[in-house]
């Protein structure tokens, strides 16, 4: 057997053994407001609820272990102390994995991830529509556990107000958990599915992805795509060249054979095709192709 002494591994070998080991872990898809009333939308899975009287949730926004920075999150909760905590199922999945990727401050993550921001009834900062339950929270405590990188701030939430799309309930009113189709996060990009068990989602923290905002809109408006698949597409940093498209399209009987049909749908679908293998960029290649 393996054993380890916190103190003699590295915060980021630790952590990796950590997450890997404590799951599936439900995910926090908080969203803050800063003083200015900009908005904020990032993914935390170190969350869970702790009591039903009163309503409390909790959530660590962790100081980041390459250089012991704080998430903004953090700093939103500690100004306002308010936040609004959605829950993250599989259709969402893609797009929330875009929002955590460590934009500049002031960029806002719902127009980044393309989800929609709507106003809530108590606090000021908005829900993710397409959540399907989302949380109105005022700011209890914040518990900060270390100073060094890697360490949590435990965001001591109390729940005002509950919001449940009833798609996700069933005939008695309660929670269907297939309905509802969460996710949970495990140790690398690694996820669980309520419905169909373990999935890989690239985690984009190396690169800046170009976002949801920058997709044409003849991509963002096509029956063909859902949110996951914008996700997927926002979540490259650069679109491929003319060139490379073109050698692309050379290589390529089926890509020729469907701009020579000049089938817009069928040109989605083929890209639809990649980006269900994960081969984004291929997919950017048929949809920018001309013929």
């Amino acid at each position: 057997m393996l054993t380890i002494d916190p103190k003699e591994v590295s915060t980021a070998k630790l952590q990796s053994y950590l997450q890997s080991a404590i799951g599936p872990r439900p995910i926090a898809f908080a969203s803050t407001l800063d003083k200015k009333g900009k908005s904020n939308l990032s993914p935390f899975s170190f969350f869970n609820i702790f009591s039903a009287n009163p309503p409390i949730l909790v959530f660590s926004p962790a100081r980041r272990v390459r250089d012991n920075s704080v998430k903004h999150t953090l700093l939103n909760c500690e100004a306002t102390g308010q936040v609004v905590i959605n829950v993250v199922n599989f259709e969402i999945v893609q797009q929330m994995s875009l929002s955590s990727t460590e934009y500049p401050e002031g960029v806002n993550e719902f127009l980044k991830s393309g989800l929609t921001p709507i106003p809530s009834e108590i606090v000021k900062p908005y829900r993710v529509a397409e959540s399907p339950v989302q949380f109105e929270c005022k700011v209890i405590e914040i518990i900060a556990l270390g100073k060094e990188g890697g360490a949590g701030n435990m965001i001591v939430c109390e729940v005002l107000k509950m919001h449940i799309n009833e798609a996700v309930l069933d005939d008695n009113g309660v929670i269907d958990p297939v309905k509802i189709d969460l996710v949970a996060r495990l140790g690398g990009n690694w996820y669980s599915r309520a419905k169909e068990g373990l999935f890989e989602v690239e985690k984009p923290l190396v690169t800046l992805g170009i976002g949801v905002d920058v997709i044409p809109n003849f991509i963002k408006e096509s029956p063909v795509f859902n949110g996951n698949d914008l996700g997927k597409l926002g979540n490259v940093e650069a679109l491929p060249t003319e060139e490379e498209i073109t050698i692309f399209v050379k290589q390529n009987f089926e890509v020729k054979g469907v701009l020579s049909a000049d089938d817009e749908v069928k040109k989605h679908q083929l890209a639809k095709e990649y980006l269900d293998k994960n081969e984004v960029l291929t997919a950017w290649k048929v949809l920018l192709a001309k013929q």
